[in-house]
């Protein structure tokens, strides 16, 4: 099951730069750790909210593909009292191709012990939706995924 958000916003039809004007107004009204879950189908938002989460410290933590062309986002507010977890065992899968990071982690995971965390590295460009996906149908907890530089994604996982 999805992470809850805090407030959700359609802004479906609007061209960009309108949804992500639209996520600022609302997460500046939101505390820090609370979360904005964003619908929106234009087609550059996503390039939009990574370069601006990068600059604010915000937190896109999710992009999941939703009907009719449209992408749910979650963000998180920074300024939380937030840590990034410490990882147990460390993975990079850069220049590997879906579905190889998530068959990846899934290896390692089997032979870890629940409750230690995994931080899966990937440039893989549809790894978001993937791994998100992925430990929604299984024993693994998605915890954190930060857009590191050029593309890289970081994720934090843990075996229940």
């Amino acid at each position: 099951m999805a992470k809850a958000a805090s407030v959700t916003i359609d802004l479906s039809g609007l061209p960009c730069p309108a949804p992500l004007l639209g996520a600022k107004r609302v997460l500046d009204d939101l505390l820090p750790g609370q979360t904005l879950r964003l619908v929106s189908d234009c087609s550059g938002i996503h390039d939009d909210l990574s370069a601006w989460c990068q600059f604010t410290g915000n937190v896109l933590m999710s992009a999941t593909q939703r009907a009719g062309g449209k992408t749910a986002y979650l963000l998180c507010k920074a300024g939380a009292e937030r840590t990034t977890p410490i990882p147990h065992v460390t993975l990079d899968m850069r220049g590997v191709s879906c579905p190889g990071p998530v068959l990846g982690a899934k290896k390692l995971l089997q032979g870890m012990k629940g409750g230690e965390v995994l931080l899966l590295t990937t440039d893989c460009t549809a790894a978001i939706d993937e791994v998100y996906s992925w430990s929604r149908m299984t024993d693994v907890e998605f915890l954190l995924a930060l857009e590191m530089a050029s593309g890289v994604q970081e994720f934090y996982l843990r075996k229940r």
